[in-house]
């Protein structure tokens, strides 16, 4: 029996909730979202699903191998084993969201989830597609321990997903009682911010009790503001998720000490070689940032890619679905394509030319795509949806979206919200 998939059981469910906090926010005209920022999140969240399935497998591998080899003990699956498990799996999870932090290369694979410059459930889906990888690194202890390779990734799952709730600026504060030992939307709104008096503290994925214990819990002390001191300012989903290792990199090139050039990979992100000049440095305390990032757009496009993270949900679903129809091949296929369409939305974001072209290309691919694939059985409905869906995408992109119809980046400012 392989790993139940959770995200693929929890996906309603969570885009119900974003949906709520949308239209509490919209409601409350608080501008805790912004629409830009929010397509990158889900997109990025799409490309990072189709990830996961294809690393599962080698996943699944690996840990089978240390179960079986190094297991001390074969722990059923009882209530107690499970919370102990758990437990467990989220005290690793600490260690590894710490050394995120912490170590540079980490902290380019981490770098995107904290790239949003505010904080709700559509950022809480904003994903890295190096991290997925990097954390199951920090996760084969429970494999030592004597759980199951499936209880693991189910484990992880579950403490990942229970990650999405303090996502929140909606809600504040649990009742104090709860707020002692569980991960809450006021402690993880500490660990978004940008502020440096707030860097590296709040690292409990379930449980606070962790930054408690090893000296890395921090309150609230001023107001909040959220993103990175070296952003990205791109909603280009690949260079959102690699514009650190590219900094890296950068001064990989630069730096004339081959010590420095080794070390940099391993040292804090703050941390320069000897002969490049230092970060922009942040005052600890008042510190006030610019303007959030935002883009010319095309006019129209808002509507229209209003629609098409709904046809993208949909046809997400025979990529994740643990029983779904498709082949590998075909799931490969359709995941690149998923690719392509996340970066083709960063394109009608940022106004470029040939947004209009590539989308065009895109909808042909999708239709050729999925005509041939065998989705009767679980999806009856699918390939009328794809087909009249592209149809009339088609058509309101030449008929509704002039690209010589350009307008300005929306005003940002960011909503402070009382300690």
């Amino acid at each position: 029996m392989g790993p139940v998939n959770v995200y693929a059981i929890v996906a309603v469910p969570v885009f119900i909730l974003i949906a709520v906090e949308i239209l509490y926010c919209v409601f409350k005209k608080n501008n805790l979202y912004g629409f830009q920022d929010s397509v990158m999140g889900i997109g990025t969240m799409f490309m990072a699903q189709c990830l996961n399935i294809a690393l599962i497998a080698p996943i699944m591998l690996a840990y089978t191998w240390v179960y079986d080899h190094w297991g001390l003990f074969q722990f059923e699956n009882t209530w107690w084993t499970l919370i102990l498990g758990y437990v467990f799996g989220d005290f690793l999870f600490y260690w590894f969201h710490r050394a995120g932090h912490r170590i540079n290369i980490f902290w380019a694979a981490h770098v995107p989830h904290h790239s949003a410059e505010e904080l709700n459930y559509a950022v809480a889906l904003r994903a890295s597609l190096t991290q997925r990888a990097a954390s199951f690194l920090f996760y084969w202890p429970l494999c030592v321990l004597g759980f199951t390779p499936t209880t693991v990734i189910t484990i992880v799952a579950i403490n990942l997903v229970y990650q999405l709730i303090p996502h929140t600026r909606v809600i504040t504060h649990y009742p104090r009682w709860i707020e002692a030992w569980l991960n809450s939307p006021y402690h993880h709104q500490v660990h978004h911010a940008v502020n440096p008096i707030y860097w590296d503290k709040n690292y409990g994925g379930t449980f606070i009790i962790w930054d408690k214990m090893f000296g890395t819990y921090q309150k609230q002390v001023e107001p909040i503001y959220y993103g990175v001191s070296v952003a990205p300012k791109s909603w280009n989903p690949f260079y959102i998720n690699f514009h650190w290792y590219i900094c890296i990199w950068k001064d990989v090139l630069k730096t004339k000490s081959w010590t420095d050039k080794f070390k940099i990979w391993i040292m804090p992100p703050s941390w320069r070689p000897r002969d490049i000049p230092a970060h922009k440095e942040l005052p600890q305390t008042g510190y006030i940032p610019e303007k959030k990032y935002t883009s010319n757009y095309y006019k129209g496009s808002t509507v229209y890619l209003s629609a098409q993270l709904l046809l993208a949900f949909y046809t997400l679903f025979p990529v994740i679905n643990p029983h779904t129809p498709l082949t590998g091949q075909q799931i490969s296929l359709l995941s690149l394509l998923i690719f392509f369409q996340v970066y083709v939305w960063s394109l009608f974001l940022e106004a470029k030319p040939w947004a209009k072209s590539l989308e065009t290309l895109r909808l042909i691919l999708l239709v050729s795509l999925i005509m041939t694939f065998p989705l009767e059985s679980q999806y009856p409905s699918m390939k009328w949806v794809v087909l009249s869906g592209s149809i009339a995408s088609l058509i309101y992109i030449f008929f509704m979206i002039n690209t010589k119809e350009i307008l300005p980046a929306p005003e940002t400012k960011h909503v402070i919200v009382p300690i």
